[in-house]
């Protein structure tokens, strides 16, 4: 009686996991990498503002589900270019407002699976982003637990949830070392997942997440590593479109010790 349960348990999770392949398109989900491109890590202040307008007008025309969630992506990147980065009053609460529209499609059931990658990801930073601004911790908590939740679920297909999570955690103070450390797990995984499958992340990911490992793993005895991802984040992003220019300059720093 024991083996046949045991059988009949085994038997019930593969079902479930093969029914929830079939309801995820992978094909799906790398058009919707293409289509939200345009709105996602954005590192121009001048283009930001600018799609903000052109993503708002085109939602304000049309608010289906995609443009929707475009909404959702550019309102996060004004917040981390404008009010996290450059703590500009003038854009303070789009944080809020990014959170506000991705949990209304989050609480949906009928939203897309394959949009829930992205949906998730960019809520959980744009919560800790609301918890900077507010200086409540309690939020900042929360937001990792969507992360914990996001990660579970899709990190296997998508690098949005940990390249979120990782991106984040890099710039919490020192004494939050226990949610600093993912910024080291996240880029490892990621990188690690991108040599097992060349085609997992595109190159502006990959060219932070390199950056990132190098600036998370500072230390000399991971220096020979730290330079060799420098060296392909510079590589990968020829028009400084992605990490770059900051891993010049963490190059540079580390050459001078």
């Amino acid at each position: 009686m024991k083996h046949l349960f045991i059988l009949l348990t085994v038997i019930t999770i593969a079902t479930m996991t093969k029914v929830k392949a079939q309801t995820f398109d992978l094909k799906r989900l790398a058009s919707y990498e293409t289509t939200l491109d345009d709105v996602m890590e954005i590192i121009d202040k001048k283009l930001v503002k600018e799609k903000l307008k052109e993503v708002e007008d085109v939602f304000n025309k049309n608010s289906n589900e995609l443009n929707t969630v475009r909404l959702g992506l550019i309102y996060h990147d004004i917040a981390l270019n404008l009010t996290f980065f450059d703590k500009t009053k003038e854009y303070a609460g789009y944080a809020q407002k990014s959170y506000d529209v991705l949990t209304k499609l989050s609480g949906n059931k009928n939203t897309t699976p394959e949009l829930m990658v992205f949906i998730e990801s960019y809520r959980a930073s744009s919560l800790s982003l609301i918890a900077g601004e507010t200086k409540k911790l309690s939020l900042l908590g929360k937001a990792f637990e969507i992360f914990a939740n996001t990660i579970e679920k899709y990190a296997s297909v998508s690098p949005r949830p940990e390249f979120m999570r990782g991106s984040v955690s890099e710039n919490l103070p020192f004494f939050m070392w226990k949610k600093r450390k993912f910024a080291r797990v996240d880029f490892e995984s990621i990188i690690k997942k991108q040599k097992q499958n060349t085609s997992y992340a595109d190159f502006r990911i990959m060219s932070f997440s390199y950056w990132a490992w190098a600036r998370a793993n500072s230390g000399k005895k991971h220096r020979k590593q730290a330079i060799e991802y420098l060296n392909k984040a510079i590589e990968i992003d020829p028009n400084y479109k992605a990490g770059r220019k900051r891993a010049e300059e963490l190059k540079a720093k580390y050459s001078r010790q």
